[in-house]
């Protein structure tokens, strides 16, 4: 099924984000929690490509077995790092030939030493443009609510959303972000800047404090006075903390939902436990 025609029905969503081994050592591991965390039954899950393509080979089987064996909607990932234009079409293909119908079009994080110049996409509004023309795929996006680190502004960051919805994105799946009122006033932007599509808001619970400073760093958000507050009570406490950073992503849905947004889509770090948590807590409505 289309993640789009899911997003539309008007229906609350809630969605979960899984990444793939970086070895094959550890595949077994990372299907098995994949497969308890499919087995939750949330709108969709969507497979990363991995940090800098690491993991890349593994995406598409970690994907179809979800797709094939749970009949959950599953949206594959790419990105323009490192890939061209002969390796995309054969990744559609065999995405193609498994049953994936869902793409996430992202540029990606950029590594160390990488050589940008030799790459066929630059741009995700590029990507989705030659996605868009190879088949019948679903195409969603990365929207930043604070924006992309490397834009020079909110302002230029939400030109380039309309970009990518004009080059063939059918949804778009925020960064993660732990102030909903920075969310909110981004939304207002983007609809008064005529992006139309429906907007996923990306939640991470932060369970160790040991993450804190790893997901600040990667992906620029901010924090708020309540996660602040946890962090500085719990830092010595771990299992306290854990509780803490699931209420505070718990509270965080709550509102997002009693705003009259839709769909939520959560980082799960291939962690059961937790997205059988967050989904026991909300689920979906049929």
């Amino acid at each position: 099924m289309k993640i789009a025609d899911i997003l539309n029905t008007g229906k609350r969503t809630l969605s979960f984000e899984v990444f793939p081994p970086k070895t094959s050592d550890k595949f077994d591991t990372v299907r098995e929690a994949t497969e308890k965390i499919a087995a939750l039954r949330p709108s969709y899950m969507s497979v990363t490509f991995g940090a800098g393509g690491n993991g890349a080979r593994y995406t598409l089987p970690i994907a179809a077995n979800i797709e094939q064996k749970f009949e959950v909607p599953v949206v594959h990932h790419l990105t323009c790092v490192g890939s061209t234009f002969e390796n995309i079409d054969e990744r559609l293909i065999f995405m193609r030939m498994v049953g994936v119908e869902n793409v996430l079009a992202l540029r990606g994080d950029m590594p160390d030493g990488a050589a940008p110049e030799a790459w066929d996409f630059h741009h995700a509004d590029e990507l989705a443009k030659h996605i868009k023309a190879k088949g019948d795929f679903c195409i969603g996006g990365a929207a930043y609510p604070e924006k992309h680190p490397e834009a020079p502004s909110l302002e230029d960051d939400i030109r380039v959303l309309r970009l990518k919805e004009e080059a063939g994105c059918e949804y778009f799946t925020t960064q993660l972000f732990f102030d909903n009122n920075l969310f909110y006033d981004f939304l207002e932007k983007v609809r008064a800047a005529g992006v139309t599509v429906p907007i996923v808001a990306g939640i991470m619970p932060v369970t160790s404090v040991k993450q804190i400073s790893r997901i600040f760093g990667l992906s620029h958000s901010k924090s708020s006075p309540e996660l602040d507050a946890a962090i500085e009570k719990y830092e010595l406490d771990p299992d306290s903390f854990r509780k803490a950073g699931i209420d505070f992503a718990k509270k965080q849905i709550a509102d997002i939902y009693a705003h009259g947004i839709r769909n939520v889509h959560l980082y799960t770090m291939n962690n059961a436990e937790l997205a059988a948590d967050i989904k026991n807590t909300f689920g979906s409505e049929d």
